[in-house]
């Protein structure tokens, strides 16, 4: 609106600290509280759904980007009951017997935090800025600074402590990783925000509402688009701008304001690609650090805490250095900021691909679902030779194969001259076959996992050739014997003691684990107890520990997050400066559509995309970003900077004919009495115009 039709209440005067309005201290804490929260859940979310809720990684990623694209947050006490597994865990066996009920709470909990960020997000930096007087500028740009530095802060100690909490363990039954705690943290920390916010409410200066400018904006438009569809015959004249067919209804300045607010949204259509490989940190990276050699508990939370780190740094170190160097030797704008962004977050995937070929190529070979695979183990005390499909294998005493042979269906299998056997495999399995012996040799098949162990354990089992029951232990865990062969238990990095027991001894094997290895332990029948009782384990490799360190990543993470800074800090930064003064916020709120918009593009992909190499699927987002870059690259070099200040200024004051075309348009419509008997005023670059009594006018 103009000037004149502005209308400014004195604010009251509040108490001041230093000079700054005691009220933003709340604002700042309620906002380091409600961001450690949201980040903090975030931190673990991905994980909840695949280690929690047994989803696959491609549904967790869809349920995760959701999520984000819905704008999240409040009600993380939901998400903390539904991580109990012991509230439907009636046989105590540590998973939870009423999955249904632990989702529905876990969707209604995402639901209520996204509904609850939807209403924060927008409107807290806009009510911060209010609480300062006119001539108190300079702490208002303070004030946003310290804004800024406040969500960072949460997000930097929220990533560091929440991975840690998830890791801890908990529970009534079986003690198992505790995410009722990483989600309570954060709903704890979400009530201190909100007591922190009510207990500030009376010193807020409150500006009362006037009018919803995205409902005026969207009117505008559409009455723009009627009445030029009404006037779309080669009679009617061309306007400079297809905005100016409101001009019959609204005043020049709101219809100015919209010209410069659809310059920008414009420039906005590429950008969700940006946010589409943004937030995949949270999900395919978090993934991809799985299959890695590392802690992963405290490398997650380290990894996670790039970001925020770099950010605090790179923000200062980009306006105060990088920036005036690259200026002087060419003109650095906003718009080229935002385009070397995108292209550094195009490298990051980049670096991602590289990173995931060299993990692929120490990832086991697993079968495809047209194939299987078969390791053979000598449960004799001699040498053996045996033929499968006629290749020709050796295997010493208690010892195995080192490789899986892989197979269609069945093969032939010779243990001794003449002693054929057919052997069955179910297609996609991996198995083991024991060589034992009988009155002849024989042998016992056994299902072998086909993935890699989550969470960089490491999978072991036990093949007891001993020939009695033995109780098999390790850090408090119970080896279960259904047969010859244990089941298989996920024991984490370190060394690790096996606690091998009878009815009257006991043995210590020591074996030292990496992460994301597996291993079937051989007790065979020359197994004496004693002090030497370990040199009689044999360990058999099934699966190779993870040799691709953590570390790596943080190549990728420093590519994005110089990317985030550059893009995103520089767009909010130019959306502010190209914005009309009442329309800010409309520019934030289709800001904030990109990020929804980027996740949705995520989600498409992840459903639709059949690419069986997670290296292929980040270079197609990688090459799609390139190619956004460009176009964006290509509309930034024509698009024209503005300076919404002198151009409202033009608009302030409102000349007298332009109310009186206004009142005219707006009296009773086509057809009526008075209409006819009193022409409304003609536009003067209309040449011909219906005279609102089905006849025309004609301009001479």
């Amino acid at each position: 609106l103009s000037a004149v039709e502005k209308i400014k209440k004195p604010k009251k005067r509040s108490v001041t600290i230093f000079g700054y309005p005691l009220s933003i201290f709340f604002i700042v804490v309620n906002e380091f509280c409600e961001r450690f929260s949201y980040y903090g859940m975030r931190a673990v979310l991905v994980l909840y759904f695949k280690y929690f809720l047994r989803w696959d990684e491609d549904f967790a990623t869809t349920i995760y980007h959701t999520f984000v694209a819905l704008l999240p947050h409040t009600s993380l006490v939901v998400m903390a009951v539904s991580a109990i597994q012991d509230i439907t865990d009636a046989n105590k066996d540590g998973t939870p017997d009423n999955m249904t009920l632990h989702v529905a709470l876990s969707m209604l909990g995402l639901f209520l935090i996204a509904l609850g960020t939807g209403g924060i997000k927008p409107c807290v930096a806009a009510f911060g800025g209010d609480q300062f007087e006119d001539h108190q500028e300079k702490q208002r740009s303070t004030f946003f600074s310290i804004f800024y530095l406040s969500i960072n802060a949460g997000s930097l100690i929220s990533t560091l402590i929440t991975p840690i909490l998830r890791a801890q363990t908990c529970g009534i039954h079986i003690q198992q990783e505790c995410y009722p705690l990483a989600f309570g943290v954060p709903a704890a920390l979400m009530v201190v925000a909100l007591i922190v916010f009510i207990v500030g409410s009376p010193m807020y200066n409150r500006n009362p509402p006037q009018g919803n400018i995205i409902v005026k904006v969207c009117k505008c438009i559409g009455f723009a688009v009627k009445n030029r569809f009404r006037h779309r015959s080669s009679q009617y004249p061309k306007r400079e701008h297809w905005m100016d067919w409101a001009e019959e209804k609204y005043n020049k300045l709101l219809i100015a304001q919209v010209k410069m607010a659809l310059k920008v949204l414009f420039l906005y259509i590429p950008l969700p690609m940006f946010w589409a490989l943004f937030d995949q940190q949270g999900s395919r990276w978090t993934f991809q650090a799985t299959t890695m050699n590392g802690n992963f508990a405290t490398s997650l939370s380290s990894h996670q805490t790039v970001n925020p780190i770099l950010i605090l740094i790179l923000v200062p170190v980009m306006d105060t250095l990088i920036y005036p160097l690259i200026s002087k030797c060419f003109n650095f704008t906003p718009l080229r900021r935002i385009t070397v962004g995108m292209f550094l977050a195009a490298l990051a995937f980049v670096a991602a691909a590289l990173l995931q070929i060299q993990i692929d190529e120490t990832l086991p070979d697993f079968p495809s679902s047209t194939e299987s695979q078969v390791k053979f183990i000598n449960m004799v005390n001699r040498d053996l030779q045996i033929e499968a499909d006629n290749e020709t294998i050796s295997l010493k005493g208690f010892g195995a194969n080192e490789d899986y042979l892989t197979f269609h269906n069945q093969f032939t299998l010779v243990l001794e001259s003449g002693q054929q056997n057919t052997v069955n495999l179910a297609n996609g399995t991996r198995n083991t076959i024991a060589i034992i012996q009988g009155s002849k040799l024989g042998f016992e098949k056994f299902d072998d996992i086909t993935s890699k162990p989550e969470k960089g354990e490491n999978a072991i089992r036990v093949l007891n050739g001993f020939g009695s029951v033995l109780n098999v232990t390790v850090r408090d865990k119970v080896f279960n014997f259904t047969s010859n062969m244990s089941e298989y238990l996920s024991v984490s990095h370190g060394k690790a003691e096996f606690m091998i027991k009878d009815n009257r001894e006991s043995c210590v094997y020591t074996q030292e684990l990496g992460f994301g290895s597996s291993y079937t332990l051989i007790i065979p029948s020359t197994f004496t107890f004693g002090e030497r009782c370990s040199e009689n384990i044999k360990a058999v490799m099934d699966m190779k520990p993870n040799s691709v360190h953590m570390a790596w990543q943080i190549i990728q993470y420093f590519l994005m997050t110089t990317g985030e800074v550059v893009f995103s800090v520089t767009g909010l930064e130019f959306s502010y400066s190209q914005a009309p003064s009442n329309m800010k916020s409309v520019l934030q709120a289709g800001w904030l559509l990109t990020v929804a918009v980027g996740n949705i593009i995520v989600l498409i992909v992840a459903e639709a995309a059949t690419l069986e190499d997670q290296w292929a699927e980040y270079i197609l987002f990688a090459s799609l970003l390139v190619l956004v870059c460009i176009t964006f690259a290509i509309m930034a070099y024509f698009y024209t900077y503005t300076d919404p200040t002198k151009i409202e200024a033009q608009f302030d004051k409102m000349e007298p004919e332009e109310k009186e075309k206004r009142k005219n348009f707006d009296m009773p419509r086509k057809g009526s009495a008075e209409i006819c008997r009193n022409p409304p005023q003609l536009h003067e670059s209309d040449r011909v115009r219906s005279d609102g009594c089905g006849g025309e006018q004609l301009l001479s």
